[in-house]
């Protein structure tokens, strides 16, 4: 083989070799960038799978939360909660605090139960705020705290001590005037009020603790069970201070029948709430023998009642009070007997769940009676007031 063939044969080598080079690079190329496809396509495919799984997660936790704020039927209500299986729906179970607070602006089967006694207790805070301000000590110290500020900006330091003072003095005069005043009528002493906003008091305690009961007994058993027994101590500290205003009064003269009278309705109140204070007692399985509890705290005023009509038959108020007093009566038992019987929603389940169901007649029955027994307390100030008492003891 001459050189030049060799030479030819070694070329020809040397191309073949760089083609197959150049054919792998190829290849290998290829292949990376396919592998970069593949890998890209399965990056962006887990990728939409996170998303969706995370739609779906948030569509879930969105489902759930919306589920969980919803109103639910007596059957689905945990244990501690069921109460009343005639109010068959739009109940709240296990709801946070927050979503309970505002729920009072929500439609619910206990929207009538907080608003009526909230009502009722906003009524009694503005009566109280009224009779505040017939008394002449108070009116007299807002008087003069108001009179004390400078009503202009120009007024000074020394004419503002000047003015204080001067107010001071009035008020001096205004009390020695008044004792003169006394001093002409040795008979009539100014009836203490005390009594009478113990009686207010004691109905604002019962109303609003009713209304927050109402309201948050939704969020936990732990709750639960805490506001019923506040809300049970409540009713009976309403029913122990609406007996303060009338033997008090009608008994000035012989104050020995107060501490008869008040202390044996007080011992009674006392060892309800310690009784009510069971958590077994506070059950719907124990609500005759709550309401009959109850019961025998009114039906203990019977015996003050019959001796202050034979101590006062002659009082010219004497039937204006029976009358109120009556209707005071009427109203407690009343709403006791729908309280314990169910009606109306025992005769139509579900048909009373929002608004004339048992509770909410019982709640408004409840706040008629104090307002009659208010009644009936000022008319006992009023003659009091007037008559006074000569042989005070």
């Amino acid at each position: 083989m001459s050189f030049r063939e060799r030479v030819f044969l070694i070329r020809r080598k040397e191309n073949i070799s760089k083609m197959k080079n150049v054919d792998e690079a190829k290849t290998t190329v290829n292949s990376s960038s396919f592998s970069d496809d593949v890998d890209h396509h399965h990056h962006r495919h887990r990728h939409q799978m996170k998303n969706s799984k995370d739609d779906d997660l948030h569509d879930e936790e969105s489902k759930s939360k919306s589920k969980r704020y919803s109103l639910v039927s007596f059957w689905e209500l945990p244990e501690y909660m069921k109460d009343n299986e005639f109010v068959v729906n739009y109940y709240r179970a296990n709801w946070p605090v927050k979503e309970a607070l505002f729920s009072v602006f929500r439609w619910h089967n206990e929207t009538l139960n907080v608003w009526t006694h909230l009502i009722g207790f906003i009524l009694f805070v503005a009566l109280t705020m009224a009779n505040l301000m017939e008394i002449p000590q108070v009116a007299d110290l807002i008087s003069f705290i108001t009179r004390s500020f400078p009503i202009s900006g120009d007024t000074n330091v020394s004419h503002n001590s000047k003015d204080f003072f001067m107010e001071a003095t009035n008020l001096i005069d205004l009390k020695r005037i008044s004792s003169d005043d006394m001093d002409l009528n040795p008979g009539l002493i100014p009836v203490t009020r005390w009594p009478f906003f113990v009686f207010l008091s004691g109905s604002m305690f019962c109303l609003l603790s009713s209304s927050v009961c109402h309201l948050f007994s939704c969020h936990s058993r732990h709750l639960n069970l805490l506001l019923l027994r506040i809300d049970y101590v409540g009713i009976t500290v309403m029913i122990i201070t609406s007996f303060f205003p009338p033997i008090f009064y009608i008994f000035q003269c012989d104050p020995r029948w107060h501490f008869i009278y008040l202390g044996g309705i007080t011992a009674m109140g006392m060892f309800t709430i310690i009784t009510l204070l069971s958590p077994t007692l506070s059950t719907g399985k124990f609500r005759g023998f709550r309401a009959l509890l109850f019961c025998s705290m009114g039906f203990f005023g019977f015996v003050p009642a019959v001796h202050a009509l034979v101590v006062n038959w002659n009082n010219p108020q004497r039937d204006i009070t029976l009358a109120y007093e009556a209707a005071m009566a009427v109203f407690y038992l009343t709403g006791t007997m729908f309280y314990v019987s169910r009606i109306p929603e025992r005769w139509k389940p579900g048909w009373f769940d929002l608004a004339g169901h048992s509770h909410q007649i019982f709640h408004v029955l409840v706040v008629f009676g104090a307002l009659a027994h208010y009644g009936a307390t000022l008319v006992f100030l009023e003659w009091r007031d007037r008559v006074g008492c000569l042989n005070v003891v």
